[in-house]
């Protein structure tokens, strides 16, 4: 059972960085079914290749079964093709040796871990129970092109015909962990069967490891119950979740927890200064359309209301209850016509492409980001800088070198409970930097708060132009 992964990112040898697995040293793990190999067939600063190499110990699951009684069990048991295709072995043996690549983290190159590489993922063979345009169906709508080979049932008797084993090439632009999760998921997908129980923990990790891709794939339905063994109740639990992903928390919570960065900043009237600083530039640029995304309570949106410059206004919030309480601050029942005809006010979400966004001069984006997990920010990354696509955007991010002038906050921790990151100045600046190349932006930065001279300041902005 064997997976290679390559990369001809400059330096390609930087995959060993992402995998935690030094080119230098073939590495093995034991597994509950036998043993996982890691080495490097190739690897030089054009191309490297990691390969992971599966032995399945058959006979050791067959007598470790309680069933069995340990006298081991019938020739089919023993006499299957479990060992040499790919199958949820090759699932477990992803999140056992990559763990930290499959989660997006890399303790050496997290600003590569965050960025889109080129990428090719090979299969020696794969069961596509479904055929070659099923396979097409799951990876071809996440970006990927796919070379599939298909294999002779027996190559001495062609008159058996073809097998349902194909050896299958993918490539594309894509986060490894990105890469790492679909093929965590898809793989006993097509081969429609699990090695083990499936219960409620299977439930958990398809939601996890399909955060920002599956609830919008074509097949998500068949995915689901193939991937939780045709168990109905399971499928549509997930399902269920899935949809409602990205629904807002509890009203109680999310005003307690906003109570507390709140709270925080306080003492810098950072708010304040960042609603300032964001109005300037989009004076200075002459954005007269601006769409606020994630506009929460409208507090930019009030602001920017006083500018007549300002002639058409938009935000939008995946919250409904959020966006009732930015309508009452904003007035716009009371507001004359003219004036209400300046705003709206959208429900939607910022992971998946909305005409509504198109066309706009300007695009805000104010302490959104690092509330969005690296999927769900992937997916947020096409909807801004891709489909949006506005002439400006200004971005804004807490300076997580910062956090140590904050007395009350612990060593650690980030400043809102809900953060999922918080970035330095140099992690932000590389972000940005990638968003620039893979999308025609360029961009500049500004602090905003009080820039210590140590620390940097605050809050970190990114201002992109088109």
């Amino acid at each position: 059972m064997l997976l290679t992964l390559s990369t001809t990112h400059s330096p390609a040898t930087d995959l060993g960085y992402l995998l935690h697995k030094n080119p230098e040293r073939p590495q093995s793990f034991e597994l509950p079914f036998g043993l996982a190999h890691v080495f490097y067939p190739e690897a030089s600063a054009g191309r490297t290749t990691a390969a992971l190499l599966l032995e399945v110990d058959p006979v050791a699951l067959v007598r470790g079964r309680p069933s069995s009684g340990g006298q081991g069990g019938t020739l089919d048991q023993y006499v299957n093709d479990r060992p040499y295709v790919a199958s949820s072995f090759m699932s477990v043996a992803l999140s056992r040796v990559f763990g930290t690549a499959l989660s997006g983290r890399s303790k050496d190159r997290p600003e590569l871990a965050a960025q889109p590489l080129p990428f090719s993922a090979r299969l020696s063979v794969l069961p596509c129970r479904g055929g070659e345009a099923f396979l097409r169906r799951l990876f071809e709508p996440l970006g990927y092109t796919v070379t599939a080979t298909r294999h002779a049932l027996d190559e001495t008797v062609p008159a058996w015909g073809d097998s349902r084993y194909f050896t299958v090439t993918l490539e594309g632009h894509v986060r490894l962990g990105d890469l790492l999760s679909h093929l965590y998921v898809l793989i006993p997908v097509l081969d429609d069967d699990k090695h083990y129980w499936v219960g409620d923990e299977e439930v958990e990790k398809l939601v996890r490891h399909g955060e920002g891709w599956l609830a919008t794939h074509p097949e998500r339905e068949q995915i689901a119950r193939r991937y939780l063994r045709h168990r109905h109740s399971l499928a549509r639990e997930a399902l269920e979740r899935l949809a409602g992903d990205e629904a807002p928390e509890p009203e109680e919570r999310q005003e307690a927890r906003n109570a507390e960065e709140a709270v925080l900043e306080s003492r810098l009237s950072l708010n304040e200064q960042r609603l300032q600083t964001v109005m300037t530039v989009l004076q200075e640029h002459g954005a007269a359309r601006v769409v606020d995304l994630g506009c929460g309570e409208g507090r930019l949106l009030k602001a920017l209301l006083k500018d007549r410059r300002f002639t058409e206004l938009v935000g939008m919030d995946v919250s409904h209850r959020t966006l009732e309480i930015a309508h009452d601050r904003l007035g716009i029942e009371r507001m004359p016509d003219l004036q209400r005809q300046r705003v709206k006010l959208l429900h939607g979400s910022l992971l998946y492409r909305d005409q509504r966004l198109a066309g706009f001069d300007a695009a805000t984006v104010i302490e959104v980001i690092e509330h969005l997990d690296m999927p769900r920010l992937a997916a947020f990354e096409r909807v801004l800088f891709e489909y949006t696509r506005p002439g400006l955007i200004l971005l804004t991010t807490p300076n997580a070198e910062y956090n140590v002038r904050f007395t009350s906050l612990p060593t650690g921790t980030f400043r809102h409970r809900d953060h999922r990151f918080e970035w330095t100045r140099a992690e932000f600046e590389a972000w940005a930097a990638s968003m620039c190349e893979r999308y025609g932006y360029t961009v500049s930065f500004r602090p905003v708060g009080e820039n210590d001279a140590e620390v940097g300041a605050p809050t970190q902005m990114a201002v992109f132009t088109r």
